[in-house]
Parts: structure tokens; C-alpha cells; sequence
């Protein structure tokens, strides 16, 4: 079944519903049958109305309404490549190996379209990208140094994580 963003601004949400189902059993989809995606279309706007109260619609989800959509304690943080010219991903490496999906912001010169991080394998990342609803590959390197191919854009610009201590050790 491919969960696919409903409208065009609603990556964010389609990112979110897809985080919850993986950390919480009850947020799970049934099935693969029509009224899954029925489903998952009406919670992407339910998710939306509720995250953008303030910030316009139209310009889709912040960092923080991602966090407030995920809840769980996570939360974000920016990418830290531009300026130091090196982020070394450690948090969202641990945080995906131990099984915690990692929604990211990509973009080209400003931030524009969410993804969710539900794997890694060696030196790359497993994505699921909601426009098209299939899980893309793009190396750990690719996101160092904001040269990402398959996503849309080639950088990114943040990362929501969950706490820190459920991915320690």
C-alpha cells in the first residue's frame, strides 16, 4: 500500500500519521484495503488543522507542529552542516537503529518538504517519501553534505528527534 501526502502541502501531515503508526501500535493501519487510505487521508487534515493554528497552512508544517504532531517527547533540531560544514548524524543514526522513525526537512534554498527516516542499512538511509509514498535510499554522506538526490531537494534543513535517552546506548 502506498500512503500518499492528500494535497500538495501535506507532507508534514502524511510524515507525522506514518511516525505515530510506527510508535504506536493503535495509530497502526489495519490493512492494505481502501478504507485504510480514506483513513490516513482524513488524518493527515486532522493532524494538519491541528498542528498549524497560527503558522498559514499553505506554507505546511514547522519543526515545532512536527513535534507537537509526533508528540512522544520528541524534538527538532537543525541541521548543522551549513556554517560548521559537517553535522555527524550520531542522534539520528541511534535514534533509527533503535527502531525511532526520524522525520526530516529538505529543501534548496528554504525548507519545503518533509520526510520520515524508517531505516538504515551500512551508510544510508531508508526514507519514506510521501509524495510518491515509497521508501527511497540516500547515503548518510548525501545528507552531510546537502547532496541529496531522490528526495526532491538536496539539503536538509531539520531533523525531529526523540528524546535522548531512548537513543543512548
Amino acid at each position: 500500500m502506498r500512503l500518499r501526502q492528500r494535497d500538495r502541502i501535506s507532507c508534514g501531515p502524511a510524515v507525522a500519521v506514518v511516525a505515530r503508526a510506527l510508535l504506536e501500535p493503535a495509530h497502526r493501519l489495519a490493512g492494505a484495503g481502501p478504507a485504510d487510505l480514506v483513513w490516513f487521508a482524513a488524518e493527515q487534515a486532522r493532524v494538519h488543522d491541528r498542528v498549524n493554528l497560527v503558522w498559514p497552512r499553505a506554507l505546511g508544517t514547522t519543526p515545532m507542529g512536527m513535534v507537537a504532531a509526533i508528540g512522544a517527547g520528541y524534538r527538532w533540531r537543525p541541521w548543522r552542516g551549513l556554517w560548521r560544514r559537517r553535522d555527524s548524524l550520531d542522534d539520528v543514526l541511534a535514534a533509527v537503529r533503535r527502531g525511532r522513525p526520524v522525520p526530516m526537512l529538505v529543501g534548496r534554498v528554504i525548507p519545503r518538504h518533509w520526510v520520515l527516516i524508517v531505516d538504515v542499512e551500512r551508510d544510508e538511509f531508508g526514507c519514506y517519501e510521501p509524495s510518491s509514498g515509497d521508501v527511497r535510499w540516500v547515503t548518510v554522506a548525501a545528507v552531510r553534505s546537502a547532496r541529496l538526490t531522490g528526495l526532491g531537494y538536496p539539503r536538509a534543513f531539520a531533523f525531529v528527534l526523540p528524546p535522548r535517552g531512548l537513543v543512548k546506548g
